[in-house]
């Protein structure tokens, strides 16, 4: 079975990210090595400035400056490839000789992944609350913002009705 890849961060020289994630990119397509190191990012945010003048500047800036994201199955060649780059000073991780991969939780946070969640239910439509000091509680769906993770839900609580905040993935709707 072949392993899975997972998401480890380079440190590099501050201001060398975007030639890091050229060289990188280019050794893999010569060296054909698309299996095994499948990504490369550097996180972005952008950002709008207003100036003294009252003028808005908008412009993309790291989030983590000297820093590189890869994606990448971990062996000695794939560790070779990428701290061979000029401009990379090495893996993040505990120990120098073994990087530590993030976590799931880690890569989505950080914006570098998207969990696709699948919505079943629709705005008027009875669910379950599936966690958190409401979960089997049930209610029905106010609101459904899929951009913002984000799904308002009516529960009635000592007898009112309560609008409350949930994520996508933390209702489920009720079978009929």
């Amino acid at each position: 079975m072949a392993e899975a890849a997972k998401w480890y961060v380079v440190h590099t020289y501050s201001g060398y990210e975007n030639t890091v994630k050229a060289t990188i990119e280019k050794t893999v397509e010569s060296r054909q090595l698309q299996d095994v190191i499948q990504a490369i990012s550097i996180p972005m945010e952008t950002v709008t400035e207003i100036t003294e003048s009252g003028v808005s500047k908008t412009y993309d800036r790291k989030v983590y400056p000297g820093y590189v994201l890869v994606k990448m199955v971990y062996s000695d060649d794939t560790w070779h490839v990428v701290r061979g780059v000029r401009g990379v000073t090495g893996f993040v991780g505990t120990s120098s000789n073994e990087p530590t991969p993030l976590t799931d939780d880690e890569v989505y946070a950080m914006g570098v992944e998207k969990k696709e969640i699948i919505v079943n239910y629709e705005v008027g439509d009875t669910v379950r609350i599936l966690d958190g000091p409401l979960s089997s509680f049930t209610g029905v769906v106010e609101s459904i913002e899929v951009d913002k993770n984000s799904v308002s839900v009516i529960v009635s609580m000592f007898g009112r009705e309560t609008p409350v905040e949930f994520e996508l993935d933390q209702i489920e709707v009720v079978s009929q």
